[in-house]
């Protein structure tokens, strides 16, 4: 069975997609058999392999681990087809069109969550580390009950969860303790430290802040990430980055991710990372 980590953001667009890439990346440099998770995403931008379709997020983290993609490494893909529908792939393939008042009823506390559960069985047998993505926040109180892409399945997994948040948009403090406050005691405790992502700017003004997440969490800020404009497809992006899968592109791909893996690793604590596997 493979050990796991959760990567969760306080929000959309924190930089889940891209930090988990960089510790795939990272960890398979180290000699690791890593493999990326997530268990549901929302996005029209997919990528089409071997007769499956997975988001592009998961695929573009695929090839920073260093493996093929898998229809399993996205067991479930919403994709908007607008006034609260959406088709529904599973494990790469088209399912059926849903509404949300279905999917969220009906759907996805039985069925999806068995779906999430048998695909992660199967990344978990063939690789040593398996990265999960989160998706949006973990905080969405109206949707707490029905969230299988963030603690719901850490909990049924047992998997340590780090959270992340975009300092750029500012609130990046209150972000942390409000996300904090707002899952259950039990999520809370699933919760082993933090990123802030996207910093411009010198790091030792942060060291108050920092040490008041430290004083009323009791949890640490495990590294401060500058931002970094990288060249990768993005999850749900409409710039012309999507085309970055294109044929001929693997080189670029590998560079930046190369790239983003080296600033990661020098503004991250990644051994206390390694020490979550434990």
């Amino acid at each position: 069975m493979s050990r796991t980590l959760m990567i969760q953001g306080t929000a959309s667009g924190a930089g889940k997609t891209t930090l988990v890439a960089a510790f795939c990346r990272i960890l398979a440099n180290k000699g690791y058999n890593v493999a990326p998770f997530k268990s549901q995403n929302m996005s029209n931008y997919s990528y089409k392999w071997d007769g499956f379709e997975i988001s592009q997020a998961q695929a573009m983290q695929a090839m920073a681990a260093k493996i093929e993609p898998s229809p399993h490494m996205n067991p479930i893909l919403l994709k908007p087809l607008g006034n609260y529908r959406s088709s529904i792939l599973l494990q790469g393939k088209f399912y059926k069109k849903m509404d949300a008042n279905d999917y969220y009823e009906k759907f996805v506390l039985k069925h999806g969550m068995r779906v999430a559960l048998d695909s992660f069985k199967i990344l978990s047998q063939k690789y040593d580390l398996v990265i999960m993505e989160g998706a949006g926040s973990p905080a969405e109180i109206n949707l707490q009950k029905f969230d299988i892409a963030n603690m719901l399945l850490a909990e049924r997994l047992n998997s340590p969860v780090i959270l992340v948040a975009d300092i750029e948009k500012g609130g990046s403090f209150a972000s942390i303790i409000g996300t904090m406050s707002l899952l259950p005691k039990k999520h809370q405790k699933m919760v082993r430290g933090f990123l802030i992502n996207k910093f411009q700017g010198n790091a030792d003004l942060l060291k108050p802040g920092l040490r008041k997440i430290k004083q009323i969490t009791s949890k640490s800020v495990l590294g401060v990430i500058p931002k970094i404009k990288m060249n990768l497809p993005n999850e749900d992006s409409l710039d012309d980055r999507i085309h970055l899968f294109n044929k001929g592109n693997r080189k670029k791909i590998n560079s930046e991710l190369d790239r983003l893996a080296r600033t990661v690793s020098t503004h991250v604590d990644i051994k206390s990372i390694e020490r979550l596997f434990a």
